[in-house]
């Protein structure tokens, strides 16, 4: 790996911090992030090495990682970081980025199914998990993926083919108004005077 530094070596931390609200200059690549990271063996770059490409103003190569990706979301690496750093903010973070700034994810499916899973809160207020499974799958050009479990799932009850719908639409409404906290703190506090 080839690392070319620039006098803006701080621009894309800087990004970073401002969406997210942790400095990644606070890690000093102690490795618990990664030590206790249940995915970091599927992973391109470990935690800790996300963190410091991040310090070292490594956009590319970051936006082209798959570790924010594959990211469990189970904050046992924010939990162990001496440094009380939300490196799992900080994935979420880079993700949403990386949508914003209109960049293809390394890990399609994860992006697919979040978006997916979010229109079916959206529209209803639950998670609708048959339509979701459909859009999903539909999404992905697998439309029949994992069909065979439907049966059993019916049987038990475990699925619905009928959409419940939350009472509370205004609330719901303001949740997801409410849900874009990443936007940076200058533009939030410009909105709010």
């Amino acid at each position: 790996m080839q690392i070319k530094l620039d006098n803006s070596v701080d621009k894309f931390a800087g990004e970073i911090e401002s969406l997210s609200g942790f400095n990644v200059y606070d890690c000093y690549q102690c490795g618990k992030c990664t030590a206790g990271c249940p995915v970091a063996q599927f992973t391109d770059e470990s935690p800790t090495k996300l963190l410091r490409l991040i310090q070292l103003n490594q956009k590319d190569q970051v936006l082209k990682s798959k570790t924010p990706y594959l990211c469990a979301t189970c904050n046992t690496c924010s939990g162990r970081c001496p440094m009380q750093i939300d490196v799992t903010k900080i994935m979420e973070t880079i993700r949403i980025y990386a949508k914003k700034n209109h960049i293809k994810p390394p890990v399609q499916e994860v992006n697919t199914f979040s978006d997916v899973f979010l229109d079916s809160v959206h529209s209803g207020g639950r998670l609708f998990e048959f339509g979701m499974t459909l859009n999903y799958n539909l999404k992905n050009m697998t439309p029949f993926l994992n069909a065979q479990l439907a049966p059993a799932m019916l049987k038990v009850g475990k699925l619905s083919f009928i959409r419940q719908k939350t009472k509370n639409k205004k609330r719901l409404k303001d949740i997801f108004d409410k849900s874009d906290y990443f936007e940076p703190k200058e533009e939030v506090s410009k909105k709010e005077h």
